[in-house]
């Protein structure tokens, strides 16, 4: 019985720090807005594709994650500067990840100011027509 009390007393405490620490309480978790990007700063291509890689793998919504991934690693290199751009907007713009998968999936209509050959693409891709197992590529 006395071995249990130095772990009971640790738990407690773990659980005092878990119960201090969470940032989400009162807050509306169904909701997150993705962080904002300056996307009109000046920046050369291959950096800009180097970024767009990155920030297509890491979004915070793994359904968005694979689809951007594997579309990026499928199409980014060979975009124009223009249409670099274009994806750069897409991902960057919307204020949540949600509203960019129902746009991508098509279960809501996309503005717009994002329905382009771009978005086009994107859409074609989701629906992934051949039925080939998607994985995120690596970031090298």
């Amino acid at each position: 019985m006395l071995r249990l009390r130095p772990a009971f007393r640790m738990l407690q405490q773990i659980n005092r720090v878990a119960n201090f620490s969470d940032t989400t309480k009162g807050v509306d978790t169904t909701y997150m807005e993705i962080p904002v990007y300056n996307i009109d700063k000046p920046q050369p291509l291959d950096s800009r594709k180097a970024r767009l890689h990155y920030q297509s793998r890491k979004r915070g919504m793994l359904e968005n994650d694979l689809l951007l991934s594997t579309f990026a690693k499928k199409y980014l290199d060979s975009f124009t500067e223009e249409q670099t751009m274009m994806y750069d907007r897409l991902i960057n713009s919307p204020s949540n990840d949600w509203d960019l998968f129902y746009w991508i999936v098509e279960k809501q209509p996309t503005p717009k100011e994002f329905d382009n050959e771009i978005m086009v693409l994107l859409k074609k891709h989701a629906k992934n027509e051949k039925r080939v197992i998607l994985s995120q590529p690596p970031l090298h």
